[in-house]
């Protein structure tokens, strides 16, 4: 019997209406290039699509479908605490131009693992990190029999996210899998609680991006460790940084070898005075070498 996650955040942070979505996420995707081929992973933000839809579409046009079988969802809790990884319970996923396909195979597999919690229809659906995703899947895979995997991750130690990680590098070392991670960057100003600014980088927002882009680089060496030390010494509120951290220690657990590339950053505005307030958006891609 099929179970199905409603998208309760269209209408609000994104059309619902099908015919004017799908223009929009294909006007996005005509405006970028993928990188070429043998992406596995991507790092994309989940915002309302009219502060972050078009630099979503940088990580997205790399998805191609005809190779995969799969997409796993890796998005942070913003409303429950959690200290583990949440799985649905769900069949279905809805999106305005389509609704995917829960693996509900891999789903019970994961779950024998135990280190896994199951999540409510209610929590699935009041978080957005895993939802504003699906539109742009479901938009790459077209008709395609793909399935996907969402998991929402808690807020984990660095032992549990090196433990989800070698957990999932399997999965990851399977071709016919892709990785989604779900992840906005700074959240800068005093509604955020977090107003962190080097003077000598120029105006707030230059030292924003200074913070956001020495984070990316640190995901660029593909070291989980030096990523945890960079938010250690920072505290930048990168909201998406245990998912981040897990897909890292997956790729390090992984039997290939792989690259990470920043794609793409913009700042929902630019920040100039200390009553501002802006959230950045990092796109990265990690591909097999």
């Amino acid at each position: 019997m099929a179970t199905i996650r409603s998208c309760t955040h269209a209408g609000s942070w994104y059309s619902r209406n099908a015919s004017e979505l799908s223009k929009q996420l294909d006007n996005w995707l005509g405006e970028t290039k993928s990188i070429g081929e043998n992406t596995r992973a991507i790092i994309v933000p989940h915002a309302g699509y009219s502060y972050s839809g078009r630099a979503a579409s940088r990580g997205y046009i790399n998805l191609d479908a005809s190779k995969y079988k799969r997409i796993f969802i890796l998005g942070p809790s913003h409303h429950v605490y959690m200290k583990t990884c949440g799985l649905t319970k769900l069949t279905h996923f809805e999106t305005p131009i389509g609704n995917l396909e829960v693996d509900t195979e891999v789903i019970k597999k994961l779950d024998d693992t135990s280190i896994f919690t199951w999540t409510t229809k209610d929590v699935d659906e009041d978080e957005h990190s895993i939802e504003l995703h699906l539109p742009y899947v479901a938009k790459m895979i077209q008709d395609k029999k793909i399935k996907i995997v969402p998991i929402m991750v808690g807020s984990l130690s660095k032992d549990t996210e090196e433990q989800y990680g070698k957990v999932l590098a399997p999965y990851f070392d399977d071709p016919e899998n892709f990785f989604v991670i779900s992840s906005d960057f700074c959240h800068w100003g005093k509604r955020f609680g977090y107003t962190h600014y080097n003077q000598s980088a120029g105006p707030i927002h230059k030292s924003i991006e200074e913070l956001d882009r020495t984070g990316m680089s640190m995901i660029e060496t593909g070291d989980p460790l030096q990523f945890s030390t960079y938010l250690k010494e920072t505290k930048n509120t990168i909201c998406g940084r245990n998912p981040i951290a897990v897909m890292l220690w997956t790729a390090k657990n992984s039997r290939n070898k792989h690259s990470i590339k920043s794609l793409h950053y913009e700042q929902s505005s630019q920040c100039m005075n200390m009553n501002d307030s802006s959230v950045s958006y990092g796109v990265l891609a990690i591909k097999q070498d």
